[in-house]
Parts: structure tokens; C-alpha cells; sequence
């Protein structure tokens, strides 16, 4: 059977190590079965796998780390994330989309927010809890993204499909 594909950013430990602490005591436990991450894409059609690949490693061979910033704490609604704002990974997020465009699934069609989920599903008066909690002491940082991957979804924790470094020049 084949599975849809995943594709993320990839945080560096500075920021992935503070986000992934907030997930873990924040993120319903009993839901909680992936680490922090920055999704580009939600559901990608196996068919494409290949060609894929081949996109996101040419990405990575010509493309120098994107520059992003942790922005603020946002609103999921049912949950809290952090902002994250970087135009160089939207144009790489462009360049996929472009390619796949007539495969996307309705909700990679749209131009993503990007963000960090930290607590999702739970009540709108815990969200909001929890984003007036973390508001205050929030301190915007800037970091590099090191890497695109890829994942296949099988119904629970993410299976590793590829890790492409982004190693080209500015």
C-alpha cells in the first residue's frame, strides 16, 4: 500500500530542542506521537515520490539554508504554535507547489502560515491559556533552515523518507 508523503523543514537543535520541550508538556500526551516540526507540505500522492526526490535534492544542491525567524505565539484556535516567517522557504514551498500543482490536496493549495504546532486539540480556553502564558517572556529569534524532508504517513509516527542539506550558495 502506498502512503502519502510528508514533506517538512528542518529545524536546527537551538530551536527545535526549545519547541520540542514546549510540544512535550504542552501537546495532549496521548496524541502526541511526533516531535516538533515545520510542515511545507501535509499530503503529497506517493505516485510523485520520485520525482520528488529528484526536485528537492536539486532544491538542496542549488539553494543556500533560508533564513527564518520565530515570530510570535499564535492562535491554532484549538491549539498553540509559533509563528515562523521566512520568504527564501516560501519560494522553495512555490517551486514544489508549482511543479505538483495539479496533485495537491486542497489544504497544500493554499498558501501555508507557516508555524510550529506546540499544543493542538484541545480547548479554545486552554489555547488561549496556554498563549497568554507563553506571550510575555516570547523572545523572536532568527536561525537557518538546514534541511528539506520528506515523510511517509502510515496512520501514527512519521516514517522517515529522505533528508536532503541545503548546501548551496547565498
Amino acid at each position: 500500500m502506498a502512503y502519502p508523503i510528508i514533506v517538512t523543514a528542518a529545524l536546527p537543535p537551538a530551536i527545535f530542542g526549545p519547541a520540542d520541550t514546549l510540544r512535550r508538556a504542552h501537546f495532549p500526551p496521548e496524541r502526541n506521537v511526533l516531535s516538533a516540526h515545520l510542515t511545507l507540505f501535509h499530503a503529497l500522492p506517493p505516485s510523485i515520490e520520485g520525482e520528488l526526490r529528484a526536485l528537492i535534492a536539486d532544491l538542496a544542491a542549488h539553494h543556500a539554508p533560508p533564513r527564518a525567524r520565530l515570530a510570535g505565539i499564535v492562535s491554532l484556535g484549538r491549539g498553540t504554535a509559533i509563528a515562523v516567517e521566512s520568504d527564501a522557504l516560501m519560494e522553495l514551498r512555490e517551486i514544489i507547489a508549482d511543479r505538483f500543482d495539479g496533485c495537491l490536496t486542497a489544504q497544500d493549495q493554499n498558501r501555508p502560515r507557516f508555524h510550529i504546532t506546540i499544543q493542538n486539540k484541545v480547548s479554545p480556553h486552554d489555547a488561549r491559556a496556554l498563549q497568554a502564558q507563553l506571550t510575555p517572556d516570547f523572545q523572536p529569534k532568527d536561525f537557518a533552515i538546514p534541511a528539506l524532508e520528506a515523510h511517509y504517513y502510515r496512520g501514527g509516527p512519521w516514517e522517515e523518507a529522505g533528508r536532503w542539506p541545503l548546501r548551496g550558495r547565498e
